[in-house]
């Protein structure tokens, strides 16, 4: 079977050498096999996104000498496709309505008598493991505040998921391994102003778009149980996993744009080539 891999990059800024070596990770990983190499621009946070970075991105990755295979998927076009895949999950009362706010579900924790249970290491988004207040609603409240038009997200009921689906493996490389989505808890799958989630839109994409192998940084690696979970729910074919090692700075933090990581639109500025900034981000020709 050939490689079908995807570089799946979100446009909140410009992008540095940890997307480089992401990148070229994936594209070396299909060239080499004589594969099929995508790029998805996945832009779902209309609060943070936007467009002069999407367009940035395809210019630098052309740039650094990528190319990629078919058009490039913008998911905010894709809005309806996200819908349909989350009506079907609430069709057979997958997911419920959560009107929690962040700072509610932080104070039921506090005053829980047991200890926290944080998300998994490496989970994306890392906050508190949500207690299932919303879960727990009786039908008729639950009705009325959706009649009211109370702001919610939609969550996937993990349990009752977990015993439809059944005990998951994921492949990692060449080794097949047991994962539990069980320590996620009631994950958010869709929002009002947003209708689905970074774990429904990647696993729903990966599908739609025949990718065989998903390749991504190790921090995300423990979200592999959750998109295992989604596609055993929807029939969706398993792709083959392979986690990368992080860039890191100098003081071991891996390289982020909230910390100010060199971009690569700065590195062309600065007179570097291609060749260079490819060695910069551990990928040398």
């Amino acid at each position: 079977m050939s490689i079908v891999t995807r570089f799946a990059p979100s446009p909140t800024g410009l992008l540095h050498l940890g997307h480089a070596h992401a990148a070229l990770f994936a594209w070396r990983r299909a060239r080499a096999a004589g594969g099929r190499f995508l790029l998805r621009i996945e832009d779902l946070d209309s609060a943070r996104c936007r467009p002069e970075y999407g367009s940035a991105i395809l210019d630098d990755l052309a740039w650094l000498g990528l190319d990629w295979d078919g058009e490039v998927r913008v998911q905010s076009a894709h809005l309806d496709a996200y819908r349909a895949a989350l009506s079907r999950l609430q069709a057979r009362g997958l997911v419920y309505p959560c009107f929690c706010t962040r700072a509610a579900i932080l104070a039921e924790i506090a005053a829980a008598p047991a200890a926290p249970h944080d998300w998994p290491a490496g989970a994306p988004d890392a906050a508190p493991r949500y207690p299932g207040t919303c879960r727990r609603l009786p039908p008729r409240e639950r009705k009325a505040r959706l009649e009211t038009g109370e702001s919610h997200a939609l969550r996937l009921d993990m349990a009752k998921a977990i015993r439809l689906a059944g005990p998951l493996t994921c492949i990692e490389g060449d080794r097949k391994m047991a994962c539990d989505p069980a320590p996620f808890g009631d994950v958010v799958l869709g929002r009002k102003e947003t209708p689905a989630s970074y774990h429904l839109a990647a696993t729903h994409d990966d599908a739609l778009q025949g990718v065989t192998l998903v390749t991504r940084g190790e921090d995300l690696r423990a979200a592999t149980a959750v998109h295992r979970l989604l596609q055993a729910l929807f029939a969706w074919p398993e792709p083959a996993y392979q986690h990368h090692p992080l860039l890191r700075n100098a003081a071991g933090r891996r390289l982020s744009k909230r910390d100010g990581a060199s971009s690569l639109r700065a590195l062309r500025a600065a007179g570097e080539s291609p060749v260079a900034v490819r060695a910069m981000a551990g990928m040398p020709d």
